[in-house]
């Protein structure tokens, strides 16, 4: 309050000052609190501001002039930087001077003229020009104390306070030793660190509400001395730590969030000043410490350990505080606490200890301290640092994103790290993970290395070290090769499904060969079998920026994708006892144009022919696990899949997977790839012909039958042959209904641009006249007699298959229509009596037809067919039908 009632006078003051005041008031602001205190930034406008060593600035002599008043001297060595000492002192008090100021007088804000950055930018680089080898003057102590009075005024700029932290603690914690303390430098060594120690308690006192993460920011800047292999530094650094600790002890603290003192809380926030998150690394780091190999850093350790026991019951004390039922609970709680401290120096009951009051996160941090601790064995005990990894790995749950961290921690720094104690530790980390968490500890750790390195190899063993873990894993590495087609290429390489699997396939030939990943390589050999070949199919679809992620490593080796899944492939092939399959592949070039885009699915088939000749309990298998993969309709997988099914219809049993067979094929008869059309239809033929499965594609037969409108030329032709096959297994009155149906729709196919669908179109035309009784027969004339001049157009067919069929056809249609003239010309080939005989025989009632139909095949892209067409319009005309003549001259006019 008196604070206040000074402010408020001086403000009083300054506005009744006179204007021709040579020293101009800013305009007036907020009266400051500490709660909300203001922050120097580079955006205030500061008068005389000048870059430091830029242009010229005031000469020694005019500093000397100034220094009776303070802010002309801060002011002429913001311009030009100080040579001598004493300018230097000089600065360093002038800044104390108005810091206790503008405690005193509100309008000392205001009046200091150069802007805080230039300030705090200059007792860095004086901290930084100190020799480190020596101490023989106040220079440190004294900017240590003008950035103390700096903070008390609210004067500090934050965006300068780490750097100008950071190079105070390096220009101190450094400083040799003095073991003399009767000697001049020892004592003024003493002041400077206290003198440190003030202004770490200035910091953390003075920043009111703030006060978590200005001790937090202070201790991340601490903790790296405490590893930096000088017995000094890390023993000063843990002394700062220790009396930090305690003198915030003594502070009051904000309210923290209820997650920090262990409590469960769901669905809330913590804002920035109610949490800690460099607990775990502070308590991880302390621990080890009290094992060091300096017995002042050990001693300071154990100081610190107790006041970070205080500070963490701290809170829990102040959550107690809260619920009037625990009072009595809290006072026994904090009489055990007190005694279990006093009493317990041995490092690891002081880690058991910890885990009482702390939770995952800073569980993870101190599991990721100790793991990084190993990597300098010389620092502290390697012991403890293994006993650390192995009990948090044992009873420790994590989340997803914190095991990737470990994985990622253990992955960097396991090059480094050669105590046996501290690989052993962490390889039963890696198994004890691996079980618990599969998925993570593979995406993780494939995520790591695409490429497969030394390292990657040996933390994939230490986690196939045991059973559980290896039938986890295998499973989990099965589900990446098997779901990346699920996703598409995002920009990290943890996202990449596509590389993830590709690492995959990579690293099973690593470890195949190991006992147990064999043993279970075994009992899931079809899925992992067919998960590399799907790989190799996928491999060839990969982007440029995905390849690059894997060629860059092993283009020396011309290691390509490619060629390493196939590589892969062989590999499992040989582990599983088939190497005679493997070669005979080789030796029918499977391998070899498997690497080929054009070659790649008669690859496929070479590899499915070798297979089909395994054993039925190998080849069953993989041919269920066909029809799993295509159950699951991924379009990426169907064209590979569908061919290595096909290939093994012939010698599989069906007894079980006949009905889900059947299902597939009138699925992918739909598909939008002709390919895989054609491939079913193949398979649909195949199974035609066996007895044991021929009825059951009786169902399929509407499907086969849109594929005639639909498909195009390629599957017609295997349409066709399949309908013909599976028609003379309906019964007669089903048969006579469907022949009928298929007789309006095959002339259609008669002009179609394949001469083998044409060919076959007439072929089944012609069967199709023998399948129909009854109703159906009388109904059957009427399409005969529009066949007709199809078919005898088509006996001039530039194809002389087609031609020969076409007689055929036309000789059974003329006897199927009983009439013997036609049929007696198209058994003596007298083709160019038959147009005559057809117009003579039916003129009235069939001669627009026929104009109608030849007038279509003017269009045919065979010249005999449009030749044979205009001859038989011509025949037509001369028959002086008039409505025939009008039509002709239109079509002509058109």
């Amino acid at each position: 309050m008196k604070v206040m009632e000074k402010r408020k006078k001086s403000l009083v003051r300054m506005e009744q000052r006179s204007p021709s005041c040579h020293q101009k008031a800013w305009p007036e602001k907020p009266m400051i609190s500490q709660a909300s205190r203001p922050q120097w930034g580079t955006d205030e406008v500061c008068e005389m501001q000048v870059p430091l060593g830029s242009g010229e600035g005031p000469s020694a002599s005019d500093m000397s002039s100034q220094q009776e008043d303070p802010l002309s001297c801060i002011r002429a060595c913001c311009m030009c930087r100080p040579q001598a000492e004493a300018q230097k002192l000089s600065f360093l008090a002038s800044i104390c001077t108005i810091c206790e100021a503008a405690l005193e007088d509100s309008g000392a804000h205001y009046r200091l003229c150069v802007c805080p950055l230039e300030v705090a930018q200059c007792i860095e680089e004086l901290l930084q020009e100190e020799p480190a080898e020596r101490l023989d003057t106040e220079l440190r102590q004294q900017a240590m104390n003008a950035i103390a009075a700096m903070s008390r005024a609210w004067l500090l700029p934050e965006e300068r306070k780490s750097s100008l932290l950071r190079a105070c603690l390096g220009s101190v914690l450094h400083l040799p030793r003095h073991e003399d303390t009767q000697d001049r430098d020892a004592a003024l060594y003493m002041e400077t660190m206290e003198a440190l120690h003030r202004l770490l308690q200035v910091l953390v006192g003075s920043a009111g509400t703030s006060v978590l993460m200005e001790l937090q920011n202070i201790l991340e800047l601490l903790l790296p001395f405490t590893t930096c292999q000088l017995a000094a530094v890390e023993e000063r650094a843990m002394a700062c730590i220790a009396r930090l600790l305690a003198f915030s002890n003594t502070c009051p603290l904000p309210e923290v969030c209820s997650c920090f003192t262990g409590a469960v809380v769901l669905r809330h926030q913590c804002t920035e000043n109610q949490r800690f998150p460099v607990l775990g690394k502070l308590a991880g780091q302390l621990i080890l410490c009290c094992t060091s190999t300096d017995e002042g850093t050990r001693d300071e350790a154990m100081k610190a350990v107790r006041q970070l026991f205080i500070f963490i019951a701290s809170q829990r004390m102040w959550m107690w505080q809260k619920d009037p039922k625990k009072p009595q609970l809290r006072e026994r709680w904090q009489t055990l606490f007190y005694e279990q401290v006093s009493q317990e120096n041995n490092a690891r009951k002081i880690f058991r200890m910890f885990l009482k009051y702390l939770q995952y996160p800073e569980r993870v941090s101190i599991f990721l301290t100790a793991i990084e601790s190993m990597t300098v064995p010389s620092l502290h005990s390697t012991e403890l640092a293994a006993h650390m990894v192995d009990v948090l790995s044992a009873e420790v749950h994590f989340p997803p994103g914190q095991v990737q961290k470990i994985v990622k921690v253990i992955y960097s720094s396991l090059p480094s790290i050669t105590a046996q104690p501290a690989l052993e530790s962490l390889g039963r980390a890696l198994l004890v993970l691996a079980s618990k968490y599969p998925r993570e500890m593979v995406s993780s750790l494939l995520g790591c290395s695409p490429t497969c390195t030394s390292v990657t190899i040996t933390m994939w063993r230490e986690m196939l070290s045991e059973p559980p873990a290896v039938e986890k894993v295998l499973q989990e590495l099965l589900r990446v090769l098997t779901n990346h087609s699920l996703y598409h290429m995002s920009t990290s390489t943890g996202d990449r499904p596509r590389v993830l699997a590709l690492a995959a396939a990579r690293i099973l030939p690593e470890i195949i060969q190991l006992p147990l990943v064999l043993k279970e390589a075994e009992a899931i050999f079809p899925q992992l079998f067919l998960a590399l070949l799907l790989q190799v199919s996928f491999t060839m679809e990969l982007t440029l920026q995905e390849v690059e992620i894997f060629w860059e490593v092993h283009q020396q080796h011309h290691l390509t994708p490619i060629r390493a899944a196939v590589q892969s492939l062989k590999v499992l092939l040989c582990g599983v006892g088939l190497q005679k399959q493997m070669e005979a592949i080789e030796e029918q070039g499977g391998w070899d144009a498997l690497l080929s885009t054009v070659t790649h699915l008669q690859g496929v088939q070479v590899v499915a022919r070798v297979m089909r000749e395994l054993p039925g309990a190998l080849r069953d298998p993989i041919f269920h696990q066909l029809v799993e993969l295509l159950s699951t309709k991924f379009c990426s997988w169907e064209m590979v899949a569908m061919v290595f099914l096909v290939e093994m219809l012939e010698c599989v049993d069906l007894s079980e997977e006949l009905h889900r067979v059947v299902s597939l094929f009138s699925t992918y008869l739909q598909s939008q790839s002709v390919g895989t059309q054609q491939l079913v239809l193949r398979g649909i033929l195949q199974l035609s012909k066996r007895q044991d499965t021929a009825r059951k594609m009786l169902g399929l037969l509407p499907c086969i039958t849109e594929q005639l409108q639909d498909a195009d030329s390629g599957a017609r032709a295997m349409a066709l042959p399949v309908l013909s096959s599976l028609l003379r297994l309906l019964e007669r009155g089903k048969l006579s209904l469907v022949a009928l149906e298929l007789a309006s729709n095959l002339p259609a196919l008669f002009e179609d641009e394949s001469g083998t669908v044409r060919q076959l179109s007439i072929h089944l035309f012609l069967d199709t006249l023998s399948f129909v009784e009854g109703r159906e027969k009388r109904k059957m004339r009427k399409e005969v007699y529009r066949s007709l001049v199809p078919l005898y157009l088509h006996l001039h067919d530039e194809e002389e298959s087609v031609a020969k069929a076409s007689q055929k056809a036309f000789l059974g249609a003329a006897r199927f229509l009983h009439w013997r003239r036609l049929e007696h010309l198209a058994e003596v080939a007298q083709f160019w009596q038959i147009g005559e005989c057809m117009l003579v025989e039916r003129r009235k009632s069939a001669a627009q037809d026929y104009l109608g139909q030849s007038l279509l095949y003017l269009q045919s892209p065979q010249e005999s067919l449009r030749r044979e067409a205009v001859r038989f319009i011509e025949l037509i005309g001369r028959h002086e039908i008039p409505t025939v003549r009008s039509r002709w001259w239109r079509f002509g006019r058109r």
